[in-house]
C-alpha cells in the first residue's frame, strides 16, 4: 500500500520557519497503531491523518512521535492548506476525537483561519515540578484542560527561559506554556511538552484557545497578534469569539512524496 505524504511548514510565510507538520490522506481507516508507527518514523512535531467522510469533511486525528494528540493547531493549518491546494471550495469542516468539529476557511493573502472551542484556563497553585522545571519563577499560574501556564512580567524573560525536561515530565498530562505581553506582538509564548512529544514545540495553535481568552481579557481587546517565540518562530493572528477562538496563519509546502508500507 502507497499513501501520499506532504510536510508543511505552518504559521509562517517562509520555508525552515513556523512548525513542521506531516500531512497523510487515508483511502480507509488505518489503526491507531499504524498511525502511531508512521508518525515516529516521521518524527516530526505532529503527523495528520486525514480520512474523508464527504465533500470538504474529513476525519483528522493527529500524533507526535510518542502519542496520540487530543488537539493540534498547526498540523490543522497544515491538512488545511495541502487540501485547499486541491480544491476550489474555501471551506472545510474536520471532525475529531476530543475537540469536536473544527471549521476552516480560506481567506485572503494566503491566510488560512481555523475556528476553535475556547479553552480557558483558571489559577492554580504552582506544582512543584513546575518550579523546578522553569529557570524563572513565573509571576502567575493557570491550568487549561492543556497545559500550565507560567505568566511571566515581560517577553524577555520568556525568551531567555530555560528547562528541565525531566521535571516538566512530572506534569503530565499537561504541558506548559509560557508567556507575556508582547512589544511588537500584543502575547509572545514558548510551549514545552516532554510528556507528550518533545522539549519545546516550535508553534503551537491549539494553545491560543487558552492564550487569548486570558488576554484578551487583560489587554481589553478581542483581537491579537501573537508570536510563539521558538528557534523557528512563528506568527498568529486571534480574535476571540464569545465562546470560541478564532486562530489564523500561513503556510508553505516543503515536500511531498509517498509512504511504501506492506
Amino acid at each position: 500500500m502507497k499513501l501520499p505524504i506532504y510536510q508543511v511548514d505552518a504559521f509562517t510565510d517562509q520555508l525552515f520557519k513556523g512548525n513542521y507538520a506531516a500531512v497523510v490522506p487515508v483511502p480507509h481507516a488505518i489503526s491507531p497503531e499504524l498511525m502511531q508507527q508512521i508518525a515516529t518514523e516521521n518524527n516530526l512535531s505532529e503527523t495528520a491523518f486525514l480520512l474523508k467522510l464527504a465533500d470538504d469533511h474529513y476525519q483528522i486525528r493527529w500524533f507526535s512521535p510518542v502519542t496520540e494528540i487530543d488537539f493540534c493547531g498547526h498540523a490543522t493549518l497544515a491538512a488545511a492548506f495541502v487540501l485547499f491546494g486541491q480544491t476550489d471550495s474555501t471551506e472545510l469542516r474536520f471532525s475529531t476525537l476530543a475537540v469536536g468539529d473544527l471549521r476552516v476557511s480560506k481567506q485572503t493573502e494566503d491566510w488560512i483561519q481555523m475556528d476553535f472551542p475556547k479553552r480557558p484556563a483558571s489559577v492554580v497553585a504552582a506544582p512543584e515540578a513546575l518550579l523546578q522545571g522553569l529557570s524563572i519563577t513565573p509571576s502567575l499560574v493557570l491550568r487549561s484542560a492543556q497545559a500550565y501556564f507560567a505568566i511571566y512580567d515581560n517577553e524577555q524573560q520568556v525568551k531567555q527561559l530555560s528547562t528541565n525536561s525531566a521535571e516538566l515530565k512530572k506534569l503530565a498530562p499537561y504541558d506548559v506554556v509560557a508567556t507575556a505581553a508582547g512589544t511588537d506582538y500584543d502575547v509572545v509564548s514558548r510551549y514545552f511538552w516532554p510528556a507528550n512529544g518533545g522539549d519545546e514545540d516550535p508553534v503551537t495553535g491549539s494553545i491560543h484557545a487558552g492564550l487569548v481568552p486570558y488576554w484578551a481579557d487583560r489587554l481589553g481587546k478581542s483581537q491579537l497578534m501573537a508570536y510563539q517565540a521558538s528557534a523557528r518562530g512563528g506568527v498568529l493572528r486571534c480574535e476571540l469569539m464569545s465562546d470560541r477562538v478564532l486562530v489564523s496563519g500561513q503556510a508553505r509546502l516543503y515536500l511531498q512524496g509517498e509512504i511504501y508500507l506492506p
